[in-house]
């Protein structure tokens, strides 16, 4: 799907420089940015969702201290679970 966006001078100067810095087209570079953006936002808005249900008493918690559930530290490491299974991810 073809969008077309407007960027400030400044963040196009800063595109213009990490594509020719990387060798990669401005258009990948903004796919990258926008796949990892969105899913930061996604992680975001879920996480604010979840505690807003926790503080009503409308979900339930574990204390993963007493517990010992394993725990995840957001994003990145199921970015880093989906890179060990071949998956696509983004680099932080």
């Amino acid at each position: 799907m073809a969008t077309s966006i407007r960027l400030s001078p400044e963040v196009e100067r800063r595109l213009d420089f990490l594509a020719a810095k990387t060798g990669r087209s401005k258009a990948r570079c903004l796919r990258e940015l926008i796949e990892c953006g969105l899913e930061d936002i996604e992680d975001y808005y879920l996480a604010a969702e979840v505690l807003e249900r926790i503080r009503r008493g409308e979900e339930n918690t574990v204390n993963v201290r007493t517990s010992g559930a394993a725990t995840f530290r957001g994003s990145r490491t199921r970015r880093l679970v989906r890179l060990r299974r071949g998956s696509k991810t983004c680099s932080n």
